[in-house]
């Protein structure tokens, strides 16, 4: 009984490589890539998508919510404001099951569509595409701005890099207040920092995230989609055969070649030419620089400007479209493409529960919360009534945005009394600690150490009950 493995053919392909200038930017590591401006749906759906995205990031902090800054992210206060939810250390489980939603989102979405969360969503191709516009706008399309960075330094190139450069220190200082702006108030902030009166890490921080956003968006570009972002290295455990990528069809493609406009496409086969003209155009379109016909590559973003720059192609040369398109391996190869199937399945359902645990622990979320600690002095002590007294720190954490009052009772003891206030009034967002004695007699302590417990207790807006008990020790040594 013979046994056949099967081999799958991994032949190398040719990695195209962008053209660098002349001298030594031709040896260089890294040889500039410039990118042409292309026109189509996919093209406006992604401008449009990251102008919601920019709209949304701009906005966001501006947005006032019941008198205060709807977000705001205070890690010096350790508190975290989001509308009319207010989170605490104490939420770390909320904030843990948010990064979890969004991971297995991430997931469920590749092994779906491929990287598109890098060609539509992700701010590093937002913001180079903003720095590619101004380029466009100061310097020229593609071809004259080749040429600029050939020719020498005159008045003229002065004066175009002199405003592309500011154009982007502009952008960059604009996002990095904004971006500062979700962590301190957004209108303060503007107002120091540009009457000079803002402290040393508030302008240490806009000016870190300045250099930052005009370094990455402006200088490396596809360096971090290609060489740093972690994304891109692990990506591949999630694709399938079935996963939607931009690709070339190299059966329809294949041989590729320059030809007269006037030869039909009927007449392709008798010249033993595809329908691949050889324009290069769906390299010159691409943010990294790849050559979208060598294959599924993993500095490819899916963003589909080469499919957008190859159907302007075959509109123009009266061939069909989507030479290159969004589809999958298996179709590629003649298959039928399965949207069902058990990765992506489980990657939803996956999902759906963390959704559900995200939306069960808010619904269910108590907004105060009680801390107790023990005197560490002495363990009890007898007062002058005869009675024992054990002594306690307790703080309240108002976890809501609006003030209340709060009832401190003692269960667990059949008698006692509180030395000290059992009434309090806590603002929004503030903790309040104050020291206070519990009294009881002896006879009602049957044992050295009595479980009790503080029932802390307030009633809010709504008229409903927000109550918690903290359990602690009551200790006597008869």
């Amino acid at each position: 009984m013979s046994e056949h493995i099967q081999v799958k053919d991994v032949t190398p392909v040719k990695v195209h490589k962008p053209a660098g200038g002349s001298g030594k930017q031709r040896q260089s590591a890294r040889s500039q890539i410039y990118v042409r401006a292309v026109k189509g749906p996919i093209e406006n759906f992604r401008r449009f998508f990251g102008f919601i995205f920019l709209a949304v990031f701009a906005v966001f902090p501006w947005i006032q919510y019941d008198g205060h800054q709807a977000i705001l992210l205070d890690i010096m206060e350790q508190r975290f404001t989001i509308f009319g939810l207010t989170l605490w250390p104490q939420d770390l489980t909320l904030l843990a099951y948010i990064f979890i939603v969004g991971a297995f989102a991430l997931f469920f979405i590749t092994t779906f569509a491929g990287r598109v969360w890098c060609g539509f969503m992700c701010p590093q191709t937002t913001w180079v595409y903003m720095y590619i516009w101004c380029e466009e706008k100061i310097e020229g399309p593609r071809n004259k701005r080749i040429k600029l960075d050939e020719r020498p330094m005159d008045g003229d190139k002065f004066i175009r890099k002199t405003l592309k450069h500011l154009a982007w220190l502009a952008i960059a200082l604009l996002t990095s207040l904004t971006f500062v702006g979700y962590f301190t108030p957004i209108g303060a902030l503007f107002i120091d920092f540009f009457t000079f009166n803002a402290g040393f890490w508030a302008v240490f921080s806009i000016l870190f995230f300045t250099f930052c956003t005009y370094g990455n968006a402006g200088w490396m570009r596809e360096i971090m989609c290609t060489h740093m972002c972690p994304y891109a290295r692990f990506q591949s455990a999630m694709f399938d055969k079935d996963t939607f990528t931009v690709s070339y069809d190299f059966n329809r493609g294949e041989k590729r070649g320059p030809r007269p406009r006037k030869l039909s496409h009927d007449a392709l086969a008798e010249k033993n030419l595809g329908d691949c003209i050889d324009c290069q155009l769906c390299v010159q379109v691409c943010p990294t620089g790849i050559d979208i016909r060598n294959g599924l590559q993993y500095e490819c973003i899916n963003c589909g400007a080469c499919v957008d720059a190859c159907n302007g192609v075959m509109e123009k040369m009266n061939y069909p479209k989507n030479l290159i398109r969004f589809t999958s391996e298996e179709r590629l190869s003649g298959g039928t493409t399965h949207i069902v199937r058990p990765k992506l399945v489980g990657y939803f359902i996956v999902l759906l529960l963390m959704i559900g645990f995200l939306v069960a622990d808010i619904v269910t979320r108590v907004p105060l919360a009680v801390d107790l600690i023990r005197d560490r002095n002495s363990l009890y002590r007898e007062n002058g009534r005869g009675n024992v007294e054990n002594v306690y720190t307790i703080k309240i954490l108002n976890k809501s945005q609006d003030r209340h009052t709060y009832n401190i009772e003692i269960e667990g003891l059949a008698s006692y009394n509180i030395l000290g206030e059992t009434e309090v009034t806590v603002g929004g967002g503030e903790v309040f600690s104050m020291p206070l004695s519990v009294e009881t007699s002896p006879k009602n302590l049957s044992e050295a150490v009595t479980e009790i417990s503080f029932r802390v207790s307030t009633t809010d807006a709504e008229g409903n009950v927000v109550e918690v008990n903290e359990p602690t020790k009551y200790l006597y040594r008869d």
